[in-house]
C-alpha cells in the first residue's frame, strides 16, 4: 500500500506540536510543588490532567517518557494531598473526641456555642479523603447525642415553663384580689407569701416571664402605693396627736410644779386625762414613751394629793381629839362643881337657896349631857 507523503508530514508536524504542548504541561505540573495551597494545587492538577487527555497519544517512546514525567510531577501534588488528608484526619479525630466529651454536658447554651465552634473548625479542616465520611459520621453522632439531650431538656423545660406560667397567672389573680384591701398588715403578709410562691414557681420562659412579672408587680404596687398614702396620712395624724399630748404633758408638769393640791388643780388633772383619751395614738414607739411620761406626772400629782389629804386628815383628827379631850375635861370639871354644890346644900336652911343650888346642879347636868353627846359624836367621826 502506498503511503501518502503529505499525511506523514502533517502527522510529524502534529506530533511535534503535541509534544511541545505536553512539555509545557509538565513544566506547569512541576511548578505545582511550590504551591502552598493544596486546594489550589489540586484544582490546577485536575485542569492539567484534563488538558493532557485532550492531546492525542501517538504511542511513541518519547510520549511514554513525557507521560511518566507528567505523572511524576503530579505525584508531588498527590503527596501534598495525602499530607492534607492526614492532617485533616488528625484534626477531625481530635474534634470528634472533643464533641464526645461535650455530648453529656448540661451547660446547654455554652456547649451549643462550643459545638458550633467545633463545626467551624471541622469545615476549616477540609477533606480527609476516603475516611472523611466515616469521620463525619462519628462527629455528627457525638453532636447529635448532645442535641437530642438538649431537645429533651428543652421539652421538659417547656413543661416546667407552662406549669410556672399557670401558677404565676393564678398568683397574679390573687394579687389583684388583694390590691384594694385596707387590711394593711395582713395583706402585706399575704403579698409576701405570694412573692415566695412566685419565686418557688420558677421561670415561665423568655416569652412570658417579663409580661407575667409586670402584671404581678403592678397588682402588688397598687396595694403598696395605697398603703404608702395611708401611712403618710396616719403619720401626719400621729404627729398632730403627739403635739397635742405633749401640750397635755406640759400642762400637767406646770400643775405638779406648783405643789398645790387644790380642788381646781385636781379637777384640771382629771380633765387632762379625759382629754388624753380623746386624742388618737401617736404611733407605738412615741405613744409608749409619752404615755409613761404623762402617767408618771399623774402619779406624782395624785400620790402627792394622797399624802396631802392624809396629812390633812391627821391634822383634823388631832384637832378633833384635842376638842374631845377638852370637852371631857369640861365634863369632869362640871362633875366636880356639882359635887361641891351638893356638899354646899347640906348646911343650908333657906329653901330658896336650896332651889337655887339645885337649879345650878340641873344646869350643869344638862351641860354635861350636851358635852357627852358632843364627845360621842366626835368619837363616831374619828372612828369612821
Amino acid at each position: 500500500m502506498a503511503v501518502d507523503y503529505n499525511d506523514e508530514m502533517f502527522e510529524e508536524q502534529d506530533l511535534g506540536a503535541d509534544i511541545n504542548e505536553k512539555e509545557k504541561l509538565i513544566e506547569e505540573a512541576e511548578s505545582l510543588k511550590d504551591e502552598t495551597n493544596w486546594n489550589e494545587a489540586n484544582r490546577k492538577a485536575n485542569q492539567l490532567k484534563k488538558r493532557w487527555r485532550k492531546i492525542p497519544f501517538y504511542e511513541s517512546l518519547q510520549e511514554e517518557d513525557l507521560k511518566e514525567r507528567f505523572e511524576k510531577a503530579l505525584d508531588v501534588v498527590y503527596e501534598m494531598r495525602n499530607e492534607v488528608f492526614k492532617k485533616s484526619q488528625e484534626i477531625k479525630t481530635n474534634l470528634i473526641q472533643q464533641a464526645k466529651d461535650l455530648s453529656l454536658s448540661e451547660e446547654w447554651n455554652k456547649t451549643t456555642q462550643k459545638l458550633n465552634e467545633l463545626m467551624d473548625e471541622w469545615k476549616k479542616a477540609g477533606n480527609a479523603g476516603d475516611k472523611d465520611d466515616e469521620l463525619w459520621k462519628q462527629f455528627n453522632e457525638a453532636r447529635q447525642v448532645f442535641y437530642d439531650r438538649k431537645r429533651k431538656n428543652w421539652e421538659e423545660m417547656n413543661k416546667k415553663f407552662e406549669q410556672a406560667r399557670q401558677i404565676k397567672e393564678t398568683l397574679i389573680n390573687q394579687a389583684k384580689e388583694l390590691q384594694n384591701s385596707e387590711q394593711w398588715k395582713k395583706t402585706s403578709q399575704k403579698l409576701n407569701d405570694l412573692m415566695d410562691q412566685w419565686k418557688a414557681a420558677g421561670n415561665a420562659g423568655k416569652e412570658y416571664e417579663n409580661a407575667l412579672w409586670n402584671d404581678f408587680n403592678a397588682a402588688r404596687q397598687v396595694f403598696y402605693d395605697r398603703r404608702s398614702v395611708f401611712y403618710e396620712e396616719l403619720h401626719k395624724k400621729q404627729e398632730i396627736s403627739y403635739e397635742q399630748k405633749m401640750a397635755l404633758v406640759n400642762q400637767a408638769k406646770q400643775i405638779v410644779a406648783t405643789n398645790e393640791f387644790t380642788k381646781e388643780n385636781t379637777e384640771t388633772m382629771k380633765e387632762l386625762s379625759a382629754e388624753w383619751k380623746k386624742i388618737g395614738s401617736c404611733g407605738k414607739e412615741k405613744e409608749n414613751t409619752i404615755w409613761k411620761e404623762f402617767r408618771s406626772i399623774n402619779d406624782e400629782y395624785f400620790d402627792g394629793l394622797t399624802k396631802f389629804n392624809e396629812q390633812k386628815h391627821q391634822d383634823w383628827k388631832k384637832r378633833m381629839i384635842d376638842t374631845r379631850d377638852y370637852k371631857k375635861s369640861q365634863i369632869e370639871n362640871q362633875k366636880r362643881q356639882i359635887a361641891r354644890l351638893q356638899q354646899d346644900t347640906l348646911g343650908l336652911i333657906s329653901e330658896e337657896q336650896t332651889r337655887a343650888i339645885e337649879q345650878q346642879i340641873a344646869d350643869k347636868e344638862e351641860f354635861i349631857q350636851k358635852l357627852e353627846a358632843e364627845v360621842a359624836d366626835i368619837d363616831k367621826k374619828i372612828g369612821e
